[in-house]
């Protein structure tokens, strides 16, 4: 690919005249690709995690843990408020147009609605399935979705009126979401290993392709520019799709007990984290080529993802744990207890 490129660029003095994206040749210079484990940054709670979601427009990572999702302002990594009482939290929508965010409690079956500004609640919404997990909001419809995990289904939320305006069945487990903001929602459907392609207004599925070579695909991310999706999976795989074809156009090596991807436009670099303690860095090389650059270790049990896209920066959490409980009738197989005062927030950046 280097030589290619720098073969084309020797006639065009462009890389990106020579077909490839602009941030090709960057990326194959090094800058782009080599991150470290920058910062450890301690956060209060001893509860579980789930999703993370950076608001660029307002510089703050939203971090849901436990009963609670904890705001981390950008710049100082310091915690500066908290939208309370998401009792399960999973996932945070941005709405940036809005003014609004919306988060997923699991327990609660519903979704809690904050303003931005503020980050006071401002509405409660019981959702039309058991288990909201992921959660997403898709400018195009001006609608909010929830991937209803043991409900099997999506419901869908007008913005403008805080009202469920349908319910979508997926016969499937969804996961997460992606949105191309021009009138297409996917999601994962882990148990059947496929991804499903939704007409967010009609709220009808267009199209369900298999994910081949994919096992249980959890998270999602997106190259909206070149239509490529990015789905990972449990068997140590990422599959790259064509957006509009659902053709599998690459498949790429990553870790372990994985569960986010997130994907950087600006680079070219898709980021997929590994609960077994690495973070797998993706180079497209062109929209029909793919490589990895770098395998990164970070902390066992950092399996979920955001990216600040300004500062090229990736984040994750994880806490350190301690043996499980011991099994119960309810809880025939805990989980490992979480070491007091453990948990953290990791930033990995160039």
């Amino acid at each position: 690919m280097k030589t290619v490129i720098a073969l084309c660029a020797l006639v065009t003095a462009s890389a990106t005249s020579c077909g490839f994206p602009a941030y090709a040749q960057a990326a194959e210079g090094g800058s782009a690709a080599h991150y470290q484990l920058a910062r450890e940054v301690p956060l209060p709670g001893d509860e579980g995690w789930d999703y993370l979601s950076f608001d660029a427009a307002g510089g703050r990572l939203f971090v849901t843990h436990g009963t609670r999702v904890q705001v981390v302002d950008g710049a100082s990594l310091a915690v500066v408020g908290e939208i309370p009482d998401t009792p399960g939290v999973h996932g945070v929508a941005i709405a940036q147009d809005l003014g609004r965010g919306y988060v997923s409690a699991g327990r609660a079956d519903s979704v809690v609605v904050f303003d931005l500004h503020t980050l006071k609640s401002v509405a409660t919404i019981k959702v039309t399935g058991a288990n909201p997990d992921a959660i997403l909001y898709d400018p195009f419809s001006r609608r909010v979705f929830t991937f209803n995990g043991r409900g099997r289904n999506v419901t869908a939320i007008d913005t403008a009126t805080n009202e469920v305006v349908g319910t979508l069945p997926v016969d499937a487990k969804p996961e997460f979401a992606a949105t191309d903001g021009a009138g297409h929602v996917y999601v994962n459907l882990e148990d059947r290993n496929a991804l499903a392609m939704i007409d967010p207004k009609a709220l009808k599925i267009s199209a369900t392709w298999p994910l081949s070579g994919c096992e249980e695909p959890s998270g999602l991310a997106i190259d909206r520019a070149h239509a490529r999706l990015f789905s990972v999976c449990s068997n140590k795989i990422m599959v790259i799709v064509d957006a509009a074809t659902g053709q599998v156009v690459a498949r790429e090596p990553i870790g372990a007990r994985v569960d986010g991807v997130a994907f950087d436009a600006t680079r070219g670099l898709a980021f997929a984290t590994a609960g077994e303690g690495n973070l797998t860095i993706v180079h497209e090389d062109s929209p029909q080529e793919f490589s990895v650059v770098q395998t990164l270790a970070t902390r066992a049990g950092a399996r979920t993802v955001a990216v600040d896209e300004k500062m090229h920066r990736v984040f994750s959490v994880t806490a350190r744990f301690g043996p499980p409980a011991q099994p119960t009738k309810d809880q025939p197989y805990p989980r490992p207890r979480i070491e007091p005062g453990s948990f953290e927030l990791l930033v990995m950046s160039p």
